[in-house]
């Protein structure tokens, strides 16, 4: 894959940045593209193919909200956590905090760090269960369970 980004991956990158919250008061969706890419870029990431640099800007995007969400919490700076709503974690798409969100995922990780990975590469990734197995070298069927379980533990520690 050339190290130039393509429009489907552009625009694909662009709908996740979109969905993660990323026009919601902190940075607009491009924006929150543009910082990943240069993320990357800074510290000479490398990927293999589509599926894992889409991994590589999940993982990236999820830094750079969760740093501006910490950011914002600080007392100094008026407190107050940011919200935002990631399809397939809560069925009803109700806005989570993205610092509890990214508490649980850390706990999960302790638990699982293979549930933890399946779950920002869906969440934050966009990925599906086949690209996630690709990714992850596993199964589908492994994916899936690792899936079902990180999902409920998230839910659970998000209350």
């Amino acid at each position: 894959m050339s190290q130039d980004l393509d429009a489907d991956l552009y625009a694909h990158l662009r709908r996740l940045a979109g969905r993660l919250g990323g026009g919601e008061g902190t940075l607009n969706p491009t924006s929150l593209v543009h910082e990943a890419w240069e993320k990357l870029a800074r510290n000479d990431a490398a990927w293999n193919d589509r599926t894992h640099f889409i991994a590589l800007s999940a993982r990236a995007m999820r830094q750079i909200l969760v740093d501006r969400a910490r950011g914002r919490g600080r007392a100094k700076r008026g407190g107050g956590r940011h919200r935002t709503t990631l399809s397939g974690i809560a069925d009803d798409a109700a806005p989570l905090d993205l610092l509890a969100l990214d508490e649980a995922l850390e706990r999960l990780g302790e638990v699982d760090a293979e549930a933890a990975d399946v779950l920002v590469l869906r969440t934050f990734g966009g990925l599906t269960l086949d690209e996630v197995a690709v990714e992850l070298g596993r199964s589908k069927r492994t994916v899936s369970t690792r899936w079902q379980f990180g999902r409920a533990f998230v839910l659970s520690e998000l209350g």
